[in-house]
């Protein structure tokens, strides 16, 4: 009996440190980069508000519609650039501007006062800027997400990882949830298509 009662007591405590442990590398893992109107959502946080409520609930893919393309993105994602690549080139490459329309694009998409919004970028960085202009442009402030992580996930910061400089720290790919390069014209940003 007294066997019995260490091995529970036991389990219990091993339990309860592989969840803190859980915890804190979640936290690790999902930094808040700044400051912004709205709440913040792990990727699969994200996923289960998007099952949860499919007519109200959508991603909005903020990235250049390069990396939306190329990189793939979640699936049903849809694609608003925060900033577009321009041909002028900088010390870090090519040069990127505001989509000036980035409210009115919102608003031609989603509802402002019925739809959750789960801003997404590379790494959660643009979404910061994103989420609040979403806010500012009259959609609820507790109906807009950071999807924190964003689609790729953060670099390897260690010198001494074989992975040093790649995205490998959390992120939507990299939970596995869904994604695909598909490219579907109802998910595309719009102007485009009306060129």
């Amino acid at each position: 009996m007294n066997l019995v009662k260490k091995t529970l007591m036991l389990t219990v405590l091993m339990v309860f440190a592989f969840s803190s442990f859980a915890f804190a590398l979640n936290q690790e893992v999902y930094p808040i980069k700044g400051k912004h109107k709205g709440g913040d959502v792990t990727p699969k946080e994200a996923y289960k508000m998007l099952r949860k409520d499919p007519g109200n609930t959508f991603i909005v893919d903020v990235r250049t519609r390069t990396e939306y393309q190329d990189i793939g993105h979640p699936i049903g994602a849809y694609n608003i650039p925060w900033k577009f690549y321009t041909t002028k080139v900088g010390r870090k490459g090519y040069k990127k501007v505001l989509n000036k329309k980035f409210c009115n694009d919102l608003k031609a998409r989603f509802n402002p006062k019925t739809d959750t919004l789960l801003m997404m970028c590379r790494s959660a960085s643009r979404t910061i800027a994103s989420t609040t202009a979403a806010v500012d442009c009259g959609f609820k402030a507790d109906k807009v997400f950071n999807l924190l992580g964003g689609f790729e996930g953060d670099k390897v910061k260690d010198n001494h990882s074989p992975f040093h400089g790649q995205r490998m720290i959390g992120g939507w790919r990299l939970e596995r949830l869904p994604w695909t390069y598909k490219m579907d014209t109802n998910l595309m940003y719009q102007p485009d298509l009306k060129k």
